[in-house]
């Protein structure tokens, strides 16, 4: 099993950053490697809970993940487990945990993807999550070029 992380700076407080990540609405505005849509986003934000998000990429593929909430400190942390649905490389359940910290500039969020198969997932979840976050980014600082602070 391998893992990857990602550290980014949100131009936008915690509590916002929180809903971006466990909204359907916050869902909606980032989730997805490319610029596709996000098609479904669902989410029961309790422990144990359910989410699924489906979203359509430039290539016309779709893909659909689904888990459930495993950990909720609002507006400190957010983890989930993570399983592909439709589309996806990993076949296994991974997990998925979402890392809030107050800075100056908004939030310092640092997403973890473990338990993910191979190395090869890995690289994959990499570049992905890269282009998810590249959004999430632009969506609260239009002007940002994105990936300027990514760390895999």
């Amino acid at each position: 099993m391998t893992s990857l992380t990602i550290v980014r700076r949100i131009a936008a407080r915690p509590s916002v950053v929180f809903d971006a990540i466990s909204t359907p609405e916050g869902l909606t505005a980032w989730m997805g490697p490319d610029a596709g849509p996000v098609l479904l986003a669902e989410t029961d934000l309790r422990l144990g809970g359910a989410y699924r998000v489906r979203f359509r990429m430039l290539d016309d593929s779709e893909h659909e993940c689904s888990g459930v909430y495993v950990d909720i400190d609002k507006p400190r942390r957010l983890e989930m487990t993570w399983r592909w649905t439709q589309g996806g490389d990993d076949p296994g359940e991974s997990r998925l945990s979402f890392e809030l910290r107050a800075i100056p500039e908004g939030t310092e969020l640092t997403l973890t993807h473990a338990q993910l198969q191979t190395d090869a997932t890995a690289e994959s979840h990499t570049w992905g999550w890269n282009g998810a976050l590249d959004k999430l980014e632009r969506h609260f600082n239009p002007e940002a070029e994105g990936g300027a602070n990514a760390n895999a």
